[in-house]
Formats: C-alpha cells, structure tokens, sequence
C-alpha cells in the first residue's frame, strides 16, 4: 500500500512538472530573493524593451584577462543583459569581446583609433598586483546598434588612473540599467535633440571644449550659437543652450534671446564665473588682482532664481594639486605638486538624481551660489564644498607665494558652501512689461511665464573646460588632471545634465537603484591568507578523512555484533 501511494506521489509531480513547462512557454515570471532587488528591472526598462519591435545588437567590450574588479562588473552586465533579453519583445542579442585579442602593436593602435571615431574610448590602467602595478588597456564600453543607429554606452563614468577604481565599481554596476535603458531609447528611436554652446561673448574656446563636444556628438546635434545672429527660428530647434565660461557683458538683445528661450521650455546650464581669478596669470605676473567681472547677467539670474556672488572658495580639506618649480637641478626645472586650495573638489548631493553616484568634481576659484524666492521654481543644490572652508570677498590680491603661507585651521571652520544649484518649474520673463531692445524688431514671445523647463547654475566658469597636452597640444578628456594622473567627476556631470534635460521620460530615476556588495577586506586576506587556504582547502578534506575513519568504524562495530 506504501509503495502504491509512492507511486502514484511521484506520478503526480511528474505531470505537475509537465504542466508548469508548458504554462511556462505562454508565461514568464522572474524571482528576485535578493534583499536590493539587483536582478529586478524597473517597470519604465520592461515597457521600452516589449515595445520595441527592432532587433538590437549589444556588443560588450569587456572580454579577455581583466582585473578581478572589472570582471565583477563583466558578470554584472551579463546578468542584466540576460533579463534584458528575457523581457524583450524583439530579438536583442549580447556578444563579449576583446578587440585587441591577438593583434600586434601597429593593428592595436588602427584597432583603438577606429574605435575612438565611433565613441568607444580604451582606458589605461594601473592594476596593483602582489608584485606592484602592472599597465592594463581596457574598453570599459558597449556598443549599441539598431535600426542602422548605434550609440556607445560608457560602463564606467569615472576612471581613477591611479589604479584606485575598484571601489567605484560597485556605483558602476548600481547604473547599468540607467545607461542601457537609456541607451535603448536613443538607438531605436533615433532622437538626437541639438545641444548649442554659446560663443558670442568670449566663452570656452572650442579647444578648450572638444573633448565636451566630441563626446555629446556621440548622441545629440552639438554646436557653436552665436547669440548676435541666431534667429527665432534657430532658437526653436534647440533642445539646450550650455553658456560656459562668458568674459564679455551680454547685451540686451542677446539677453533677450535666452529668455525666449527659456520660455518656449529651453534648457539652460549656465557656468559662470563671476571674477576674474586665473592660474596661469600666476604664474607669468608677481601676482593678479581678482576682480569682478561684469557680465550682465544678474538681474536674469535674479528673476529667475538664482545669484551668483562676487567670492572666491578655498577649501584646504579638499582640493586639487598644481606644479610648483622647485628648483634647477641639472639644467632641468623641477616641479612638485602641492594642494592649491582655491582648486576645491566638489562634491555632489546624494540625494538628488542628477549628481547621484558621482565622483569629485574640480573646480577652478568657484564663488558661492544663493537661491531667491520665486514662486513656482523648485531649487536643489547639486554641487557643495567641505563644511573646512573660508569664502573671500574681492577684489583680492593672488600669488603662487600664498603656497607658503601657514594656514590657521580655525579660520576654516564653516559649513559646506554651494556651488551648483538646479531650479525647475514655470521661470518669470525677464522682459515682461518692459521694451523691447533696439534690435528686435518683432516680439518673440508675449508669454510673462515659461512653460515648465529646467537650468542649472554653477559659479565656476571652468567645470566643462578640458585641459591641454602640452606635448602636442591636443585636447585632454574632460576631468582629467595631466599633473596629478586623476579624474574627476566633470565630465561624468556634464553627461547626467544633457541627459536628464533632453530626456522627457525621467530615466534618471534609474540611477536611485542601490546594490550592497561586500567586499573582501583586502588587509585581512593578506594577513590571513594562509589561515584561509587551510580553512577553505585543508578543513573539507579533513571532514571527509573523518568521516572516512567514522563510517568504517561504525560498520565495523555494527556488523561485529
């Protein structure tokens, strides 16, 4: 009767089994027992994916001998492509390579430079092993084609060239769905919306902007706008207008374009800097008097919410280095670095989408940004200092002897001083009820209120400005320091401003996705390591030895009896 019900048990959950495969080719469901819910896409990434009806070919460049770090990251894209590829509606197929397996040199650099042309950019890494750093070129990088369109994902932001990455992997894999998905969007929908940056009044120069422009060309119309001559018509087909580093007062009629535009729902980011401190005037003069610049601009960043002040920022706790000669040794001049403290990292608030999960961000002699009561105007601070700081008014006198002055840690005690600020809403016109300047003819607008649109302000006019190989002159990328072999956070910022104002969709809401990963302790293990080995090697062949001795004997007494 026993072996009957057994029957009949294992009968029963063969056609359970039978019947769950066959519900399971008309139904598909995913567990997520994780406790960050890592392996659970949004609702926004599933909708793009089953309404997509375009084939996509993902192609991953993240293959071949990598540090352990990037092959945590490896896995980590395999496991989100995967449930990509299980939601899809179309065909999305993954392939992983290497593109520098088995060439030599002078087919490596074709190989790169091809690359480099359609936005896939190698990093050069310095990967510490047991016998010190050993060089490493990757493609932190994915190539993304559809419909004849493709368009680069960057895996990782931000690369510290010193070798210091493993921890940033962790916010690497934390955006993965945020890049892909919004990836997705671009190739199948092949929107790529203008992005201008104004020239007309002695911005950032396009040297000092290429390695910007040429990496939102990748995805959006990018240019020069001249604000004297654009039209209307030029105006309604930009998307955002990025005014970066002005030296000349604007006039009247240029103001009035840009707040057109901000009234038809224009995006705007301004980097501005309010005073005339710079560097390399050190380093030529005994010294440079910092001075206001006028720039015309505050009564338009008054209306709309927003002041930047007439100050300049040091912060010794956290800040850039720069070279200082120190001395003729053998007919060379010999350069140390040393903390500039008008250079401070800034660093992003958390709590807000555009700036989450972003590393430091130079700055060159930024000023305090204040807020003004508008009504209707949602303001966030973005950017902020180290609460050790001290803000100085000017005029004031700068000189490279400041590096030798002893500073006094209590004049430095603050709070965090703000330099970047997000408003969004429904911004006032600047020229409601006034008369239109001397050369518009035609109003542009009647409208006394924008429609709902978004700006950002930054009181440093350097953020977006690349930095120059001395070698050859050619620009450097975005954020990177050629003295100090770091990068920062600037052009990872720049990237999550032009998305999060072009895309209507929100996606940014993506990157608030948190995954706890624990770590090793790196220290322990090398103090441990053969405590370890033992444990994880030596301990299960013991168990079994005792276990051996344990079954044999147990036999032997029980079969003795």
């Amino acid at each position: 009767m026993k072996l009957k019900h057994k029957r009949i048990n294992f009968f029963i959950l063969i056609i359970a089994l039978v019947i769950l495969n066959v519900l399971g080719q008309y139904a598909f469901y995913r567990f997520d027992f994780t406790a960050d819910k890592r392996f659970t896409l949004s609702q926004k990434t599933k909708n793009l994916l089953q309404q997509n009806e375009k084939p996509v070919m993902i192609t991953v460049f993240l293959a071949g001998e990598l540090p352990p770090a990037f092959k945590r990251l490896q896995a980590a894209v395999s496991d989100i492509l995967s449930d990509y590829q299980a939601y899809a509606k179309a065909d999305v197929k993954v392939v992983f390579v290497d593109p520098l397996d088995g060439l030599n040199q002078a087919d490596q650099d074709t190989v790169i430079n091809n690359l480099y042309e359609r936005g896939i950019e190698a990093t050069n890494l310095s990967v510490k092993t047991e016998n010190g750093l050993t060089q490493k070129l990757v493609f932190p990088m994915a190539m993304m084609e559809s419909g004849g369109r493709e368009f680069p994902i960057k895996l990782f932001q931000n690369l510290d060239t010193r070798g210091n990455y493993e921890d940033n992997i962790n916010r690497a894999i934390e955006n993965l769905e945020y890049i892909f998905t919004l990836g997705l969007k671009k190739v199948i929908s092949g929107d790529n919306p203008r992005i201008g940056f104004s020239e007309s009044n002695g911005e950032l120069s396009d040297l000092q902007l290429a390695d910007a422009i040429h990496t939102l060309s990748n995805s959006y119309l990018v240019g020069r706008i001249d604000l004297n001559s654009i039209d209307k018509a030029g105006l309604d087909k930009l998307k955002m207008l990025i005014i970066a580093k002005p030296r000349k007062p604007f006039t009247e009629a240029e103001k009035y374009k840009i707040n057109y535009f901000v009234m038809n729902g224009g995006r705007v980011l301004w980097s501005i800097d309010q005073v005339n401190a710079e560097l390399d005037s050190l380093r030529t003069k005994s010294g440079q008097m910092a001075l206001n610049n006028n720039l015309n601009l505050d009564d338009m960043l008054f209306m709309y919410g927003a002041r930047i002040n007439y100050n300049i920022i040091a912060d010794p706790a956290n800040c850039a280095e720069i070279p200082v000669s120190t001395g003729v040794v053998g007919g060379q001049n010999q350069m140390q670095l040393v903390p500039w403290i008008y250079y401070p990292i800034l660093l992003p608030d958390t709590a807000v989408s555009v700036v989450k999960k972003l590393d430091g961000v130079k700055s060159e002699f930024p000023g305090t940004v204040d807020t003004i009561g508008v009504k209707g105007v949602k303001k966030s601070y973005i950017l902020s200092t180290s609460p050790f700081n001290k803000v100085y008014s000017v005029p004031k006198l700068f000189s490279l002897q400041m590096l030798s002055e002893q500073l006094d840690p209590r004049s430095f005690q603050s709070k965090p001083q703000h330099v970047g600020l997000m408003l969004e809403g429904n911004f006032p016109s600047v020229f409601a009820g006034r008369p239109l300047p001397a050369t518009i003819t035609q109003p542009y607008t009647l409208a006394n209120t924008s429609k709902p649109t978004k700006m950002i302000v930054i009181g440093d006019g350097d953020v977006f400005k690349n930095q120059v190989s001395e070698q050859n002159g050619t620009p450097l990328p975005l954020g990177f320091d050629r003295y100090s072999q770091r990068t920062f956070g600037n052009k990872a910022l720049l990237l999550n401003i032009v998305d999060y104002f072009t895309d209507n969709d929100n996606l940014i809401e993506l990157r608030n996705k948190e995954i706890k990963i624990r770590l090793l302790d790196k220290a322990k293990i090398r103090l441990e390591k053969a405590k370890w080995q033992f444990i994880n090697m030596g301990a299960p062949l013991l168990l079994l030895i005792f276990f051996a001795i344990f079954q044999h004997y147990y036999r032997k007494y029980k079969y003795a009896k």
